[in-house]
This record gives C-alpha cells, sequence and structure tokens, in this order.
C-alpha cells in the first residue's frame, strides 16, 4: 500500500500516448508526474521538462531503482510490453500498461501471475472503459428501456500512411488492425455481454508487410446474440458502437473509443413514434483521466487488480485474439 500523500508516476515511453497521459494527471487529485524513461535521453529530457516531470532516464532499469516512484504507467508500443511490465512487477512497482496488455495471452497470463505471486497492482488501461458516457450507457442498460439486448454492431477505420516502419504497419513491432484496433471493439463486447462468445469468425486481409489490414469480425453468444464489427487500416469507417436491443438501441457516437456523447432511442409501442434522449459528457482533460483515478484508488487501497478492469477481462480478450490471428493465419515472427 502507497504510504506517500501525493502518488508519483513514472512514465516508459515518452510518445503521443504518454503525452495525453500527462496532460491528464493534473486534474488527477494527489497523483503527479515524476520521472519519465526513453530510449531517446534527450527525448525522455524534453519530454520531462514539457510535462514537468524532476527526472528523465534512458534505461527503465533506474526508474525501478528509485524509491520515490509509486506508479508506473507503460506507453511504449506492445511488442515491449511484456518485459517492461514483467521487470516493473518483480520490482514490486504497481503498472499500468497500455492496451493490449501483451502480444498474446500466454505473456499476459504469466503478467497475471506475477501480479498476485508479489502482491502488486497490474492493470490494462483500457480508458474507454472508464470515460463518463459509459456510465450513462451502463444505467440505460440496466434500466431494461432497451428490453433484451441482442446485437452490437461497431467499427473502427482510418486511412494508415503507407509507411512499412509504422508500428501500426509493422510486423516485428506486432502491427495489425486486430490488437492495436479491435481490442476496443471486442473489449466494449465483453463489457456489454459481460461473457466470452461461444464462437468467432474472420475475414482479415494481410497486407504485405505481413499483418492485417482490415478485418471483418462475428461474434456468436448465447441466446442467439451477436456483435459483429469491422476494423481497417486501409479505409475510413463509421467509427461508432450500436446496441440494439428488442425494444430499441443505443448509439455511443463517432469516435467510440473516446466518446462524449450517446443517443438512447427508444420504440413506445403505445405511441408509435420512437422517443430520442442525446446526452453529453465532457472530458476534464484528456479523457485518461479517469483510468489513473481508478488506478490510483486500486493501487493506494492495496490491490492487485482494479474491479471494474479485472485481469479477466484482460486476459479473455488477449485470448479471443489469439484464436482470431490464429484463424486468419498470422503469428508474429518473434512469437
Amino acid at each position: 500500500m502507497i504510504n506517500s500523500s501525493v502518488l508519483r508516476w513514472g512514465i516508459i515511453g515518452p510518445g503521443s500516448i504518454a503525452g495525453e497521459f500527462a496532460r491528464a494527471l493534473p486534474v488527477v487529485e494527489d497523483s503527479c508526474l515524476h520521472a519519465v524513461v526513453g530510449r531517446n535521453k534527450q527525448k525522455a529530457d524534453s519530454f520531462a521538462q514539457e510535462h514537468g516531470a524532476a527526472l528523465s532516464y534512458d534505461s527503465h532499469y533506474a526508474l525501478l531503482d528509485n524509491p520515490d516512484i509509486d506508479a508506473i504507467y507503460i506507453a511504449t508500443p506492445h511488442r515491449y510490453h511484456y518485459e517492461l511490465a514483467r521487470d516493473c512487477l518483480l520490482a514490486g512497482k504497481p503498472v499500468l500498461c497500455e492496451k493490449p496488455m501483451t502480444v498474446n495471452a500466454r505473456e499476459t497470463q504469466s503478467l497475471i501471475a506475477l501480479s498476485r505471486e508479489h502482491d502488486v497492482f497490474l492493470m490494462e488501461a483500457l480508458w474507454t472503459r472508464f470515460l463518463p458516457i459509459y456510465e450513462d450507457v451502463s444505467q440505460w442498460l440496466a434500466s431494461g428501456k432497451l428490453g433484451n439486448v441482442h446485437s452490437i454492431t461497431s467499427s473502427f477505420g482510418f486511412v494508415c500512411p503507407r509507411d512499412p516502419h509504422d508500428r501500426l504497419l509493422s510486423h516485428d513491432m506486432a502491427g495489425g488492425a486486430l490488437l492495436d484496433l479491435g481490442v476496443y471493439n471486442l473489449a466494449m463486447s465483453q463489457w456489454v455481454f459481460g461473457v466470452q462468445p461461444i464462437r468467432h469468425a474472420i475475414d482479415g486481409y494481410i497486407g504485405e508487410t505481413g499483418v492485417d489490414e482490415h478485418d471483418e469480425i462475428a461474434l456468436s453468444y448465447c441466446n442467439g446474440r451477436t456483435s459483429t464489427f469491422s476494423i481497417s487500416l486501409k479505409k475510413p469507417l463509421d467509427n461508432d458502437f450500436i446496441i440494439q436491443g428488442d425494444s430499441g438501441y443505443i448509439r455511443i457516437h463517432p469516435m467510440f473509443w473516446s466518446a462524449t456523447g450517446a443517443t438512447l432511442v427508444v420504440r413506445d409501442k403505445n405511441r408509435g413514434s420512437p422517443r430520442s434522449t442525446t446526452i453529453s459528457r465532457e472530458l476534464r482533460a484528456t479523457g485518461l483521466e479517469y483510468e489513473i483515478e481508478a488506478a490510483a484508488r486500486c493501487i493506494r487501497s492495496g490491490l492487485t487488480e482494479c474491479p471494474d478492469m479485472p485481469h479477466s477481462n484482460t486476459l479473455e480478450t488477449m485470448q479471443l485474439m489469439d484464436s482470431l490471428r490464429l484463424d486468419m493465419g498470422l503469428t508474429y515472427a518473434f512469437e
């Protein structure tokens, strides 16, 4: 359990998502950025200066040796998540790790085992699960306004620049649409239905760099429920998330993974015409502040996992992505 009055964070990987994290920290009570690690020391120095970190390093081992670091946010490409998170857990440092937590379920299971063995907090930073708009969506679902929820449709797609060295297209960096984009569609489908699908199917296009660039995925759940979605690095898509029920539907507005708005449409049999309610929940900063607050509460309470983003959810999503990759014949050479 952390005894310091302010939770002092260290960041590994001073990239764009780390910048979003750093800009969110000032609105989180009793948390601050204390240090940053980057393989390029000059970049780490610049990041630390921009965001007010006291220290910068070019080795994560130096960060782990610092007793003043209370928690670590891993913001590197996911190819490197396993090794970094493993070292943090072995050093007794609580970990908030960007999604996907690892490249495959075997690595995720290993990290979960280390977290429990050493009694150290570990959480996948899937920020969407903590956004304010999803609290309202959760209330709508719990109210039964939709009747029986039977299907989900969603998409996440944009045109990725054709740079074979970009991490999204790099086989060596575990690139591809499924791990980087589809994790959101899968995790939020899991959030709605609360169980794993009983069947799955994927039609994936693997490009010249050896990663999946466009996937059409269908998940089948018990009682005839379904989740179907498209993910793409080749073309723009609607980027919304629609939950259909017998009596209406909920549409989480684009971009659903960072949404601030949602619409509830209920079909009233007596009145004939549907009733529509749209709400907006603006973010206090970049949106990452909500997952930071959740992680900080758990760390201060001495928990090893977050009840709202438990280890089991992360592992189940990774297991499903393993199965989908197997079905389309995509295995990374380093695995």
